[in-house]
């Protein structure tokens, strides 16, 4: 019996001392968020990444990776619909309506959320079956705040809101 219980004390100090070795060699993976590209009329690098007009590019560093992630920003949303049986996800917003609010705030990107097929930019902070269009608002809540004002006093955009996101996509 003596020699079981020196073996399982054996075995568990084993068991409880390899994942700690194992895990304090590990280094901290530095992962490279993208510039956000807020403004359209400033020509934006994004490597080999094609982003759709109605998506908020961001830059995009070189190399072989399949998952890019933007930095965080902020967004003010312009509108949002609730998707149901009834809704195409693709038609939910138009092309149109977008570039129609795009005329009004020329410096600032007016980008939308259709459908998330793979390949396709998605954003945190945002409810799955929620599609939206919204205008980058900066990347510190006072900047966003303030553009809210700039959003709320063309009086077109009702319960108008700040939202922090980040664009991400996954290219698997």
């Amino acid at each position: 019996m003596k020699k079981y219980l020196i073996l399982w004390s054996a075995l568990t100090t084993m068991y409880f001392m390899v994942p700690l070795h194992v895990n304090a060699q590990r280094r901290p993976v530095k992962t490279n968020l993208g510039k956000i590209c807020g403004n359209p009329q400033v020509k934006c690098r994004t490597g080999n990444v094609v982003f759709q007009r109605h998506e908020i590019p961001f830059e995009v560093s070189k190399g072989s990776a399949v998952i890019y992630d933007s930095e965080s920003f902020y967004a003010v949303i312009l509108k949002t619909v609730k998707l149901n049986a009834d809704i195409n996800c693709e038609n939910a917003i138009s092309e149109d309506e977008r570039l129609e609010s795009q005329k009004l705030f020329k410096s600032n990107k007016v980008f939308a959320l259709k459908c998330s097929d793979a390949g396709d930019v998605y954003y945190t902070n945002v409810a799955n079956d929620v599609n939206f269009i919204a205008v980058y608002a900066g990347k510190s809540l006072t900047e966003a705040n303030n553009f809210l004002k700039t959003v709320q006093a063309t009086g077109k955009f009702k319960g108008a809101n700040v939202r922090k996101m980040q664009a991400s996509i996954n290219g698997t």
